[in-house]
């Protein structure tokens, strides 16, 4: 497998990834349009003017939901409002009625309330495998944000996605952070790229009641362990209080041989192109 970056948006029927900041992605996979946690607002600013920790973006929408094109899918992880966002969601479930959303089952009336009473919710928990698209797997991992919790029902609050298509796996594990057993279910869906968040965390954030995710070390040893081909950084260069230094990323990348890392970019699209596995020793153009 080869991934280039190209300048825009990825090409309509051709495999690539959009990086939408924070944890967003748009992915196509050559047959459907996939649409992952979503952030192109600033609803948190608003919300938290005035505040410690403000939430003003460190990097503008690269597209309003307006102007979003219609996805096939729409994927969200968890329920905290930098991925499951009414200002982005509602907008697109109002635009295009029959879209499916893709929640966590124990998160299902927050996310009626914030996409719309009559969104079209696919509401899943972690160990569940289903076709939402014809040719696409989908796969949901348990995650912990710094914790693995449940509701009354044992269902789980933070997941993780496995897609897959044409004998190629995408694993976005949503926020996360190491947790026993996380590695055997990761290497188990074999995945030729892993979207991994990488802002890390540390008591001052955990006491402003702001949880963390994998460090930048935590997720290249995840992704390595776990046998990818490429890394895909994100949920960085959002908010000031709760980032990671892009030029931290591009010296892993520079310094790692067995994993590719590719820090990815507003305005950039990464084109997947080749078939077959990735496995170590990925062929890989790191671009600038």
């Amino acid at each position: 497998m080869r991934i280039e970056r190209i300048p825009g948006w990825p090409t309509p029927g051709q495999p690539g990834i959009a990086w939408l900041g924070q944890a967003g992605f748009w992915i196509e996979t050559g047959a459907a349009r996939l649409l992952i946690d979503p952030y192109l607002s600033d609803s948190l600013a608003r919300k938290y003017a005035g505040k410690a920790h403000d939430h003003r973006r460190m990097m503008p929408p690269p597209v309003l939901p307006d102007a979003l094109p219609r996805p096939d899918l729409v994927l969200i992880t968890h329920a905290h409002t930098d991925h499951m966002d009414p200002d982005t969601l509602a907008p697109l479930a109002a635009r295009f009625p029959d879209l499916p959303f893709v929640v966590p089952a124990s998160r299902m009336e927050l996310a009626r309330d914030r996409i719309g009473g009559a969104a079209r919710l696919v509401c899943v928990d972690a160990g569940d495998d289903l076709a939402p698209l014809p040719g696409l797997r989908l796969r949901v991992l348990p995650a912990a944000h710094e914790t693995r919790d449940t509701d009354a029902r044992g269902r789980h609050l933070f997941l993780g996605y496995a897609l897959t298509w044409a004998g190629r796996t995408i694993y976005h594990s949503g926020d996360c952070v190491p947790f026993d057993g996380l590695t055997g279910l990761v290497r188990a869906i074999r995945p030729d790229i892993a979207l991994l968040p990488v802002n890390g965390r540390d008591a001052t954030r955990r006491a402003a009641g702001i949880p963390g995710n994998f460090t930048l070390d935590e997720a290249i040893t995840l992704a390595r362990d776990a046998k990818a081909g490429f890394l895909i950084p994100h949920h960085f260069g959002m908010f000031a209080f709760n980032t990671c230094d892009p030029a931290t990323i591009d010296r892993a990348g520079a310094n790692t041989r067995d994993l590719a890392i590719l820090r990815p970019a507003i305005g950039e699209a990464l084109r997947i192109t080749q078939n077959g596995r990735t496995g170590h020793g990925a062929d890989t153009d790191n671009g600038g």
